[in-house]
């Protein structure tokens, strides 16, 4: 399940955020506890807590104390500002140097995207 390109947190961090982008986690809703995820996934509960924590200080959730962990109002949209902006930072410039490679420009690039040839 974890890849050894990255550290653990990272990876869960990324988890989350995914499901709060495709709507498995509503805005207000809480979180599964530190103790659940680490013994779901056994892995560590500080590592839980890192990612946890990476979130919160992103904006995305909010601890509330002895309540738990909860997903912020907006947290899907600044979601999506923050991975849209990473995508075009870091994702685009790779896509297009291998379309470059491949000599692919960006017409067929589009027509295909469009009849999700792909």
């Amino acid at each position: 399940m974890w890849r050894d390109d990255q550290p653990i947190y990272i990876q869960l961090k990324e988890k989350i955020v995914h499901l709060i982008l495709t709507g498995v986690y509503q805005e207000g809703e809480a979180l599964p506890s530190v103790r659940s995820v680490a013994a779901e996934f056994n892995i560590n509960h500080l590592t839980v807590a890192k990612a946890y924590q990476e979130l919160v200080d992103n904006m995305i959730i909010e601890k509330r104390r002895g309540l738990g962990m909860y997903v912020l109002p907006a947290a899907r949209e600044n979601l999506l500002m923050i991975e849209k902006k990473k995508f075009f930072e870091e994702e685009v410039p790779v896509l297009k140097k291998r379309l470059a490679e491949l000599n692919v420009d960006a017409a067929e690039l589009l027509a295909r995207l469009q009849k999700e040839e792909l």
